[in-house]
């Protein structure tokens, strides 16, 4: 594929800019920013991810995320971005595009998070408009999917600012911080509008 560089994890894409955020693959080098970023947010984010594992974020455990990223990116399976206030290049959050089914699907799932300073700053909603050129273009991709626990006001708010549409209630649909939670389903195709409707619509 032209936009795979190299099999390194911190060297399989190019960065992609927004307008005051870049988006670009986690390095061997932001471990330490990284650690003390999850450290900082973790009250802020348990209550939306799984559970974390005793040695999450241990050097070990993030270099075998990195090599996980690059499996990922050389099977044309997921895209992980740290998500950079420019010019900086201060670590914000992570987005990332996983599950990417191929074929006649030719769709892929959304995920992210946002470490707790910098919530409430649109930074979330710039992320996510700022990747789906490179999904929609870049990978071709057809439909991106994304769910959120219907208590999760915030995230709601970032895919609705961004396009995306709500088509429904998965019950029991993902394991978060040791519990079943229903997840609200969201999606965006390539052909939407801004503003998540199909073309042509009124």
């Amino acid at each position: 594929m032209a936009f795979l560089r190299s099999a390194l994890p911190e060297d399989y894409l190019d960065a992609i800019r927004g307008e005051v955020l870049v988006l670009r693959p986690p390095a061997v080098a932001d471990y330490a920013a990284w650690a003390e970023l999850r450290a900082l947010s973790r009250s802020h984010l348990t209550p939306w991810e799984p559970a974390w594992a005793p040695d999450d974020l241990s050097r070990q455990m993030y270099r075998r995320r990195l090599r996980a990223y690059a499996r990922d990116v050389r099977d044309d399976m997921g895209y992980s971005f740290f998500i950079c206030d420019a010019p900086g290049d201060t670590l914000a959050g992570g987005i990332t595009l996983s599950n990417v089914r191929r074929g006649s699907a030719q769709s892929a799932s959304l995920g992210y998070w946002i470490g707790k300073p910098y919530t409430n700053r649109g930074r979330m909603s710039e992320a996510v408009k700022t990747l789906l050129p490179f999904a929609f273009r870049t990978l071709r991709l057809h439909r991106l999917e994304a769910a959120c626990m219907p208590s999760n006001i915030a995230s709601i708010r970032v895919l609705e600012n961004s396009g995306f549409a709500r088509e429904g209630l998965a019950r029991s649909y993902l394991k978060i911080n040791g519990r079943w939670e229903d997840h609200l389903l969201f999606a965006k195709l390539s052909d939407d509008r801004a503003d998540g409707q199909p073309a042509g619509a009124r």
